[in-house]
């Protein structure tokens, strides 16, 4: 069995604290030289500024190839490909294109006004440019919004369809919940890569929030695991190794990628490259 290459979703910083979070951050994960890294939005759009910032300068100090997540939230659709114009001319080839949360208290999606209806319009008006690898959203399990699981797979096809090159998915706890999802988008002549999205837990009770909000599965031995865990403070040592026998489990059922939510917090993600024998490669090229 080969290496995989891996990648990290990181979030944007808000203030001078977390600014130097995230380069620690990339301190500890660049050298793993990951095929890309990502830079996300926060709900309603409310980063939009902050990670034109921080991709760009990503991108700029580092050499590393950053992946600019991109919604349809709260903007018109020129204003929407204005800034994917700015994050071409910064370097960046890579978008993750996205609906998009709605503002909170907002309630459902609604667009802008003249703004892009969908994250499958977005993906065929960047595809039109010319300009990026397109890399799209994929919920394994059944999306909160969505009517059936076989919708969410329709939806997938129609943005591979529409120049998306590949999927990320949403995170999950077992490794069968990817193998079903992967063979279904097969049957459905999905043929992109789909890749998983493995999310350490750092924080158990943010987890359990953030699975209820997107629909994960949680099943009840993990749940009773890491309540266990937080009354000897072994939570590290679980949330590693739980990842890293789902990442194992994922790599002997043939996945050749694997895509870590970092949240910033590099400590575990860099602990589960570690148990899966993947070895620093490189120095980061600069973070002055």
């Amino acid at each position: 069995m080969t290496q995989p290459t891996v990648s990290f979703e990181f979030f944007p910083p808000r203030n001078l604290e977390a600014s130097f979070r995230l380069w620690d951050t990339l301190q500890v994960l660049a050298p793993f030289a990951p095929d890309f890294v990502s830079v996300t939005y926060g709900a309603g759009g409310t980063t939009r500024q902050l990670t034109h910032e921080a991709v760009a300068t990503i991108r700029k100090r580092t050499g590393l190839d950053v992946a600019a997540h991109l919604t349809c939230v709260d903007a018109t659709r020129a204003e929407t490909l204005a800034i994917a114009a700015d994050y071409a001319a910064a370097g960046v080839t890579q978008i993750v294109a996205l609906r998009g949360d709605p503002p909170k208290g907002a309630g459902a999606f609604s667009p802008a006004p003249d703004g892009f209806a969908s994250s499958t319009d977005l993906v065929a008006a960047l595809a039109e440019t010319g300009k990026f690898q397109i890399r799209v959203g994929a919920y394994p399990e059944k999306h909160p919004e969505a009517a059936s699981a076989r919708a969410d797979i329709d939806h997938l096809k129609r943005k591979i369809d529409a120049g998306a090159t590949s999927a990320i998915t949403q995170f999950f706890f077992e490794a069968e919940t990817f193998f079903r999802f992967r063979d279904a988008c097969a049957d459905a002549g999905i043929t992109a890569p789909i890749l998983p999205g493995i999310l350490p837990v750092e924080n158990w009770a943010g987890a359990r929030r953030f699975a209820a909000a997107c629909g994960t599965t949680v099943p009840p031995l993990v749940a009773s695991a890491f309540d266990r865990a937080a009354t000897t403070g072994t939570e590290d040592l679980l949330a590693t190794a739980l990842a890293t026998e789902l990442c194992d489990d994922l790599l002997q059922g043939g996945v050749e990628h694997l895509h870590f939510y970092t949240l910033n917090r590099p400590e575990l993600t860099r602990d589960v490259c570690h148990a899966l024998g993947l070895t620093p490669k490189v120095e980061l090229k600069n973070v002055a």
